[in-house]
């Protein structure tokens, strides 16, 4: 993995908060809404509804049916607008795909952060159908902000961000997620962990535990530039399995954030995150603290 070549701050310019109306989904309102103002940035605020009409809908239905949904859009126009008092997000409501209708807010709005709350260990919204909130994070294009059940539902004055949990495998994944973790370590002056996870060593292997673990000690060093002069970070490295140490680091810690890369899609869902199979699933389900995810 290379260092961190430039201090320059990355800026989110259009954050896009995804929504079901469900009591989970709201999770994840006060952290758009912080990181909207902090950035000056344009809200989108998305929601996929089932289609009125199908092809199993009796003819003779589709006049109520359409006039009682465009009622409900209207209802559920106000509502996100009340929900973003102050903001004045713009309101996309669409029909149909789920990921379809996202792929194409992503790309008619410049969308640089989605921003998703979710329910139970599953990790799953409602909305968010079968295991497509993992494919969402594994798939979009820009990073993904996950607000669990178990993440504060406000954000103390002063205490957003303040510290941020960076967890890397040294691959091209964290590559992509490293600016991310030091831009916004810059942005809320938050304290920074760098923590790698090696994997348990077999017998017989000829390199001594503690010879990686200084190793990689040392790398992690290496990955913060000379230039960020306001950065005194903490460097951990830990042994066992990636999931369970990144949620325990952050848990001992205190992490108000925890930054991982993820890979690209590939064979079934699950398939390819970063680290182990399915690390980050389990560590987006189950955080104390919201997870921002970068697909490499």
């Amino acid at each position: 993995m290379r260092g961190l070549q430039s201090p320059t701050r990355i800026q989110f310019k259009n954050i896009l908060f995804a929504t079901d109306f469900s009591p989970s989904a709201k999770l994840g309102v006060p952290y758009a809404a912080e990181l909207a103002r902090r950035y000056g940035a344009n809200l989108y605020a998305f929601h996929v509804r089932t289609p009125a009409v199908n092809p199993m809908t009796p003819p003779n239905s589709w006049r109520g049916l359409e006039e009682a949904a465009e009622i409900e859009i209207k209802q559920q126009r106000q509502e996100l607008l009340a929900t973003f008092a102050g903001i004045q997000p713009e309101i996309l409501i669409s029909e149909g795909d789920l990921w379809l209708n996202l792929k194409a807010a992503i790309e008619k709005h410049d969308i640089d952060l989605i921003v998703i709350g979710t329910r139970g260990r599953s990790g799953i919204p409602k909305f968010l159908w079968g295991s497509a909130a993992e494919e969402i994070f594994r798939q979009a294009p820009c990073p993904v902000m996950t607000v669990g059940p178990q993440a504060p539902a406000q954000l103390k004055e002063g205490e957003q961000f303040a510290h941020i949990l960076f967890a890397t495998d040294f691959s091209s994944e964290s590559d992509a997620a490293a600016p991310y973790a030091l831009s916004l370590a810059a942005q809320y002056r938050s304290h920074l962990t760098l923590l790698h996870v090696v994997v348990e060593m077999k017998v017989g292997d000829l390199v001594q535990p503690s010879e990686v673990m200084a190793s990689d000690t040392r790398l992690l060093r290496n990955l913060i530039p000379p230039e960020s002069e306001w950065c005194v970070p903490e460097y951990v490295v830990e042994r066992g399995t990636a999931s369970e140490r990144i949620l325990d680091v952050a848990a001992k810690r205190g992490a108000n954030l925890i930054v991982l890369g993820v890979r690209r899609p590939s064979g079934f869902p699950g398939a390819a995150t970063h680290l182990p199979v399915a690390t980050a699933h389990k560590v987006v389900s189950e955080a104390h603290c919201p997870v921002l995810t970068v697909r490499g």
